[in-house]
């Protein structure tokens, strides 16, 4: 019995190994900041171990929620690059359990990996914080500041500036996802990455007098003023213009309320009062209105060129136009004489035969104005 459990934990282990079967738990808290890295390293040791292959392989990632295509709304996913690690990260808002299915891909080879990362939702085990303050730190990208040693370095010194040890990440955010610009591709140039900390304590001075309205004047005229130089002297860019602070939490709206009727005894519906409606005079009226008015305006046509005497004369006029060329018509297909030469070819196109004008008799009347060439 031992030898089959050991043997069925073997395959288990090589079925991870090879298959990416195994599941992952994950315990975030609602309200706190989550990171899980997707180790680029890993999976191509996977790769590796499937082919046979000791080359690097460019590895890629798309993540869902399980029967979903996207991800959660809380829930982010970024990767710099194929040749970088992933990260999932975001701050919970309720308390649950999500499936995320993960999908790797080698962009070389076209194999495939997937395995499941089972997030157990816990709530938050102490009150949110009060008093919450986002930076906008111009000098990184996201995935720079999502290992821990990054947040601890802007941490640390955040902690001194707000003279507490109780402080946290409550959420990181690309400034992309915020409506920021993409940067231009050159060196130096970072996108900017929203940082949000809460803390019990209330903000120190240097927090609030970012917020006056002569800074904010400032800032709108273009200046970028400095505040906490102890924020400074590490390598974080902070952009003073866009802190925001909250020195409390919205109140959640209270569930709506609802009264139960009371029964006065059973409940007899409203007779039907309604009349039948008849369409047939609509009906008419839609259909005769229009022929109605079309034979008014026939009528009237006729009479302006019928009756009028303008009309009548343009009528006579035209008449006597068509009688005329009639009569001239029938005198000219009466008359005698011969047909003018000049009206006549010299050449006949269906035979061939050429008509010499200088072969005529010698009626001056049938010599053809223009002679031929000879």
């Amino acid at each position: 019995m031992a030898s089959e459990r050991v043997a069925l934990i073997t395959v288990f282990f090589w079925l991870c190994l090879f298959g990416g079967l195994c599941d992952q738990n994950v315990y975030p808290k609602v309200g706190t900041l989550f990171v899980h890295k997707l180790d680029a390293e890993d999976y191509q040791q996977q790769f590796l171990n499937k082919s046979g292959n000791e080359q690097t392989q460019p590895i890629s990632f798309h993540a869902n929620l399980e029967g979903f295509p996207d991800l959660p709304g809380w829930l982010r996913y970024t990767q710099r690059s194929p040749w970088h690690s992933g990260y999932l990260y975001g701050s919970p808002t309720t308390p649950g359990k999500q499936v995320i299915e993960i999908t790797v891909y080698n962009r070389h080879k076209f194999e495939m990996l997937r395995e499941k990362i089972i997030f157990h939702i816990r709530s938050a085990e102490d009150v949110p914080p009060p008093f919450r303050a986002e930076f906008l730190v111009e000098n990184m990208d996201v995935e720079e500041m999502l290992p821990p040693e990054a947040q601890h370095n802007f941490q640390v010194p955040l902690q001194t500036v707000w003279n507490t040890q109780r402080l946290s990440i409550i959420n990181i955010t690309s400034a992309l996802d915020k409506g920021g610009r993409v940067p231009l591709p050159l060196p130096g140039r970072k996108e900017g990455v929203f940082i949000k900390m809460g803390s019990v304590v209330p903000f120190p001075k240097c927090f609030t007098d970012s917020q006056t309205s002569e800074i904010r004047q400032k800032c709108q005229q273009g200046e970028k003023p400095v505040f906490c130089q102890e924020l400074l002297q590490n390598d974080f860019v902070i952009d003073w213009c866009n802190v925001s602070l909250v020195d409390k939490l919205e109140p959640s709206p209270s569930p709506p309320s609802y009264k139960a009727l009371e029964f006065d005894g059973d409940f007899y519906p409203p007779p039907d009062t309604l009349e039948e409606i008849n369409y047939l005079p609509d009906y008419l009226l839609t259909l005769l209105l229009p022929i109605l008015i079309a034979l008014l305006l026939c009528l009237l046509l006729s009479y302006i060129m019928c009756c009028r005497r303008e009309g009548v004369l343009q009528l006579v006029h035209q008449q006597s136009i068509f009688s005329n060329t009639e009569e001239l018509r029938k005198m000219a297909a009466d008359r005698d004489v011969p047909r003018p030469l000049s009206t006549l070819p010299m050449f006949n196109a269906r035979t061939g035969q050429r008509t010499s004008p200088m072969d005529l008799t010698d009626d001056s009347a049938r010599v053809p104005l223009i002679l031929s060439q000879h």
